[in-house]
């Protein structure tokens, strides 16, 4: 089925979908730490935009209330909270240095291409019209992985987990229109509460060791090994 035999709806979904994705390249592409989370809060947007539209379309009413709980979460408290942190720790103009981020640029698209060939089978067996976006959901996934795995600053890793959780919530709505409602609030929570204990373990870390290099958290650790090591020869 080709796109122009999609209704305008439909193909409004496609175009917030590939807008999804546009936001975790320029993710992996942001270095600046402020930026990032406004690109995250207008993923969160994008999420938000899309459930109440297929709310719209398949007349699921209660995808509403799903809609606004992302918007209120993804969009406005979760980057607002982030901001909040960034600037406490005074890291809000912080330009964090990606390791050959061209190579980075070009994972993330064999990534998009490995999507689509894996969601193809799903594709064939599935009567939506919004079948192609289970491949771009699963593309947000595999990208927010990919920033966790490349980035060194934990603020930046945070940012990949919350954009992973972004993908698997628009596949469950693009995919089966939606969850369960106590299914939909207790992730909605789980992430509330995950993203708090983060705060507070930023702030521990800055605290201990000046820094949320993962990197440093690293060395740390090898250090304290071989000095344990020594201990116990002694």
């Amino acid at each position: 089925m080709n796109i122009v035999d999609f209704s305008l709806q439909e193909q409004m979904v496609l175009l917030i979908a590939a807008l999804v994705l546009f936001t975790s390249f320029a993710l992996l592409a942001q270095q600046r730490m402020l930026a990032s989370i406004h690109v995250f809060a207008w993923q969160g947007a994008l999420v938000a935009g899309a459930t109440a539209l297929i709310a719209a379309v398949y007349d699921q009413p209660h995808l509403y209330f799903s809609a606004a709980l992302t918007m209120a979460l993804k969009a406005l408290f979760m980057p607002w909270m982030l901001h909040r942190l960034v600037n406490r720790l005074g890291i809000q103009h912080h330009v964090e240095t990606v390791v050959r981020p061209s190579l980075i640029l070009l994972a993330a698209a064999a990534l998009v291409v490995f999507s689509y060939y894996v969601a193809l089978p799903i594709e064939k067996l599935s009567l939506l019209s919004t079948r192609n976006t289970i491949a771009i959901s699963m593309a947000v996934v595999l990208l927010g992985m990919l920033m966790m795995v490349s980035r060194r600053q934990a603020v930046s890793q945070v940012i990949g987990f919350m954009s992973i959780e972004n993908g698997l919530f628009f596949a469950a709505v693009v995919s089966t229109h939606g969850m369960p409602m106590v299914v939909e609030l207790g992730i909605a929570f789980d992430v509330l509460v995950a993203a708090v204990l983060f705060g507070v373990f930023f702030l521990q870390i800055r605290d201990s060791i000046e820094s949320l290099d993962v990197d440093r958290l690293n060395r740390l650790s090898e250090t304290r090994l071989v000095e344990s090591v020594r201990e116990a020869e002694e």
